[in-house]
């Protein structure tokens, strides 16, 4: 059970870092190595809904490594690396303000600390997760942002229970993004089943609800992309699957949506990930 948790994290770059209230034992490592896409989308969810002026694919190769600092105590990292694309008009018969093109740089690079204070039936920790303004790659042709242009500190409180071969785990917090982008209210939680010796079955829910108290503007032609402008929110709900070939190695894969959602992509989110503990 404490295996799995360790491997399991939730949909979105917006928050990349570990979710589970589970930590590694001092000394050992536990690192993946993930892909991410949503391929050729044109819509961002919206009130109403945003179309947009292009076809955008979006996708983040990830390495994220967590490491025992004491058996309660776990450091995390995350190095995501960002490649999108804008390409054909999404309407060829209205006026565009950008042209095609493509950026690939580092995202928002994220290290962070979880601390267990409670393990018996119901396992609780805390943790503070920072994302740093790396890079702030934007151009202003295509509209195309690659990251957060602010640094982004989130607290979480982190429950979570095994049944068997059933877990649960739960969490709670607010994200604060510097330079002027609104705060974030986030909740969250998901159920895991081991359905055979090897493979594990893990349905999720993921809320991010935006307070709105933000006030950066951004240039026109990043707000015809929708690439980490202010105000993003989302409800995600998905499906991810867990192969364990070893206890040491293994792979995932996750199919992820939305029920609601602002500034973000009308379109599901796929990924896969290698795994593997030290």
């Amino acid at each position: 059970m404490q295996k799995l948790a360790k491997l399991v994290f939730l949909f979105i770059s917006i928050s990349l870092l570990s979710q589970s209230p589970w930590t590694q034992k001092e000394g050992k490592f536990y690192t993946q190595v993930s892909f991410t896409t949503i391929s050729n989308y044109d819509t961002l969810f919206g009130n109403p809904d945003n179309s947009l002026e292009r076809e955008i694919t979006d996708q983040t190769y990830q390495l994220y490594t967590e490491y025992g600092l004491t058996n309660k105590t776990t450091l995390l990292f995350n190095l995501p690396i960002k490649h999108i694309e804008t390409g054909n008009l999404a309407n060829p018969n209205i006026f565009s303000g950008t042209i095609p093109g493509s950026e690939t740089a580092f995202g928002n690079i994220a290290f962070g600390l979880k601390h267990q204070f409670h393990h018996k039936k119901w396992v609780l920790a805390g943790q503070i997760d920072v994302e740093f303004n790396t890079a702030n790659t934007y151009n202003n042709d295509t509209g195309i942002r690659v990251s957060y242009d602010a640094t982004t500190i989130t607290p979480l409180f982190l429950a979570g229970r095994s049944f068997g071969k059933t877990y649960l785990q739960t969490h709670i917090g607010l994200q604060y993004r510097s330079n002027d982008y609104s705060s974030n209210f986030k909740v969250g939680g998901e159920i895991g089943h081991k359905i055979t010796k090897r493979i594990w079955l893990v349905g999720f829910l993921d809320v991010v609800k935006s307070f709105e108290n933000g006030t950066i503007d951004f240039p026109l032609v990043n707000d015809q992309t929708g690439l980490y402008v202010n105000n993003q929110e989302y409800g995600a709900y998905g499906l991810k699957g867990i192969g364990e070939f070893t206890n040491n190695f293994g792979v995932t894969a996750s199919f992820a949506s939305a029920f609601f959602g602002n500034n973000v992509p009308k379109k599901a989110a796929i990924n896969f990930g290698i795994y593997r503990k030290f």
